[in-house]
């Protein structure tokens, strides 16, 4: 399994999780409230804020298909609902300063090849290549050349698309690179999350495995930590009520805060796969652990009977493990009522 790192961050296993708060497209083209979504991502403790680096006219045809027609945040098209929604190139450099000086990642997801160079011209740390972008082969290798790690989710992919993917980016001599399950609706479903297949892209491709999360709540983002995910992606705003396509399925900064919490509280009690008693556990170890007691006066030179004996907490005596053995012993002094009983006494 590889790990590598992003900045001063290990990913992979062992590793704390590496959580990235997706702003994506919530700026609504406002500075003001980007950098409100850095300081959002700041107070709730994310290591990273990610945007999205694309221009409509590269993205998206004018075309009057009927597949890219919609009806969603005010927009018609495909092609209207992007142009809506672009990061204008001149704040790139001043959000990676502003996430710089206040000690977060900075990190955009690039949708086409200029906006690699754009971004690498940033010395961005890692790149972050959307579901929808997995097949573009070109794209996947212009990113690759840059040498940065690269972030993979795999929303809709088959394994066998993921596998092209990955070639990919190591046929360009990269060998940095996570992959992260994803569900791709906005929102999905639970029963679409399948986290189980975390493992099997572990598996396949013996590189750090994340999950990048489209559901409701902050439920399934612990979940997958749980179950070993090394970096978590999710939607986040400074307020759900705010016009744009992914503003109401996002966490609010409460949620987000909330999420980083659990995630950490999780990876506190995944701990060790050693079975054993914490240290600050003993005590409980004699105060509630039972051990066997005289149940009545015991003379000396008395041999002793079941019915002389108890099992009482706490643990200071023999283990009731040893009841048939202490039973038939001869008491070698005499032993009072509720005294333990010892191996010097027998």
């Amino acid at each position: 399994m590889q790990t590598f790192s992003i900045r001063s961050h290990v990913v992979g296993p062992g590793a704390p999780c590496f959580i990235i708060a997706e702003a994506g497209s919530n700026h609504n083209r406002d500075l003001a409230m980007a950098k409100e979504l850095v300081d959002t991502a700041i107070g709730a403790g994310a290591d990273a804020v990610k945007f999205q680096t694309f221009t409509a006219d590269k993205i998206a045809a004018r075309t009057q298909a009927e597949i890219a027609k919609i009806d969603l945040a005010g927009a018609r098209s495909l092609h209207e609902l992007y142009a809506n929604a672009e990061l204008p190139p001149e704040w790139q450099r001043e959000l990676s300063d502003y996430c710089g000086e206040r000690g977060i990642l900075f990190l955009s997801t690039p949708f086409d090849e200029d906006a690699v160079d754009e971004l690498e011209a940033l010395a961005m740390p890692a790149i972050k290549i959307a579901s929808f972008e997995l097949v573009h082969l070109p794209l996947l290798r212009h990113a690759a050349r840059t040498g940065r790690p690269i972030v993979l989710s795999t929303g809709l992919a088959h394994l066998g698309e993921i596998e092209d993917a990955v070639q990919a980016i190591r046929g360009e001599g990269n060998q940095q690179i996570a992959l992260l399950h994803c569900a791709i609706n906005y929102p999905a479903k639970f029963t679409s999350v399948n986290l189980a297949a975390m493992d099997t892209l572990r598996q396949a491709f013996q590189v750090p495995v994340g999950y990048s999360d489209h559901t409701p709540g902050v439920t399934v983002p612990i979940a997958a930590v749980a179950r070993g995910a090394t970096i978590i992606e999710k939607h986040f705003t400074t307020d759900k009520s705010l016009p744009g396509p992914d503003h109401s399925f996002a966490l609010d900064p409460q949620e987000l805060a909330a999420m980083v919490r659990g995630i950490r509280e999780t990876e506190a009690a995944i701990g060790s796969p050693i079975k054993q008693p914490e240290a600050d556990e003993l005590v409980h170890v004699k105060r509630g652990r039972r051990s066997v007691f005289a149940r009545v006066d015991i003379p000396v030179g008395a041999t002793i009977t079941g019915d002389m004996l108890a099992v009482l907490r706490p643990g200071v005596g023999l283990m009731s493990k040893y009841l048939d053995v202490i039973v038939g012993r001869t008491a070698r002094r005499a032993i009072k009522a509720h005294e333990p009983i010892t191996w010097d006494e027998i």
